[in-house]
């Protein structure tokens, strides 16, 4: 068994139609974090939610939101996670950003052979 490590779960909510320089920008944060050498990002489409204005969206079969919730999840060490937090600052001005610390069990790719 793996001993487990303390680390941070980053967790940013934004729209789906927010954008940093003529890109989105869950696709700018995952770019920033793999050229920091974070250990890894996933982002998640969410199906409905809302936010600060309380307007809903939603992706329903008659009616598709154009601005769906994203919520992009990063785990790695506290100073890994510490290193994106000024391109975060520059980048989302509507959302939330949550920081918790979670235990890792650390996994790596297989090697080639």
């Amino acid at each position: 068994m793996k001993h487990p490590e303390e680390g941070t779960l980053l967790r940013i909510f934004v729209g789906e139609t927010d954008t940093y320089k003529g890109t989105t920008l869950y696709e700018a944060i995952v770019l920033k974090a793999r050229e920091l050498n974070l250990a890894g990002a996933t982002v998640i489409r969410g199906i409905m939610g809302y936010g600060a204005r309380s307007r809903i969206h939603s992706a329903k079969l008659l009616r598709l939101s154009e601005d769906l919730p994203i919520v992009i999840e990063i785990v790695d060490r506290d100073e890994k996670i510490d290193s994106l937090l000024p391109f975060l600052d520059e980048t989302v001005h509507e959302g939330l950003i949550t920081m918790e610390k979670v235990r890792l069990i650390t996994y790596r790719h297989k090697k080639k052979i």
